[in-house]
């Protein structure tokens, strides 16, 4: 009976002994933890080797050696001034046929006859920088269609032509005097040529396209396809 009761105080013993071992290894801090789940030490701070790799890995901006790498300021590009615009304080360029409206009258002064006699086109321009118009026209007289299908006139030109400078909404102007129709009705020629009407006319600028004008109160009736017209001017013809 002693032998058992000494053989149960053992087992008791080495029960308690077990517990008390495994209590141990579940408090924190405690017991051989295995560091191989991301360098952590039983004690719960990172490893040398985790800690020497954190400490060498550069940080963002700087060297590998650890110096921050110099960053200069961003130097703004020189912008340049479009190939079609003039240099700032140079000429204004000449007025392109999109920054031009074109419109026709009858003028005031004109030849005797019943025919159209002289016309004065007049130029606005619609954009909104200045611009230059210089020259005679090219006159034609057309249909309602496209300016392309047209007759040209023989253009006689009068008068020195200068450079006129229209700023935004400027206006200049050109004259037409065509070879005028004489008699009533369907009137006649002085030469024996037939008169001819046109809806409209196109006139040509130099270096500012072809403008598709009708005449705001009518017709063009003329003879022998032949026009005298001024150069453009900042000064409205009567």
């Amino acid at each position: 009976m002693r032998y058992v009761n000494k053989m149960r105080g053992s087992a008791m013993a080495v029960v308690v002994a077990s517990a008390a071992l495994a209590l141990a290894g579940c408090q924190p801090g405690g017991g051989g933890a295995d560091t191989a789940d991301g360098g952590l030490t039983p004690s719960g701070t990172v490893s040398s080797a985790a800690s020497s790799s954190a400490a060498g890995a550069p940080k963002p901006g700087s060297s590998a050696s650890g110096s921050a790498t110099p960053s200069g300021p961003s130097t703004p590009s020189a912008s340049r001034p479009a190939s079609s615009a003039p240099a700032p304080g140079g000429p204004a360029a000449t007025c392109s046929a999109g920054s031009l409206k074109a419109t026709a009258r009858q003028a005031a002064v004109r030849p005797d006859g019943t025919g159209t006699g002289a016309a004065v086109v007049e130029f606005t321009n619609v954009s909104a920088r200045t611009c230059v118009l210089k020259g005679h026209p090219t006159v034609a007289g057309a249909a309602n269609g496209s300016p392309e299908l047209n007759v040209p006139l023989t253009v006689k030109p009068t008068g020195t032509a200068a450079s006129v400078k229209l700023a935004p909404g400027g206006k200049a102007w050109v004259k037409l005097t065509f070879v005028q129709v004489q008699g009533e009705a369907d009137g006649y020629c002085v030469s024996g040529s037939a008169p001819v009407v046109y809806p409209t006319m196109v006139v040509r600028l130099p270096g500012s396209g072809a403008h598709q004008v009708a005449l705001d109160d009518g017709q063009f009736a003329e003879c022998d396809d032949t026009v005298t017209v001024t150069a453009v001017s900042a000064v409205q013809p009567a």
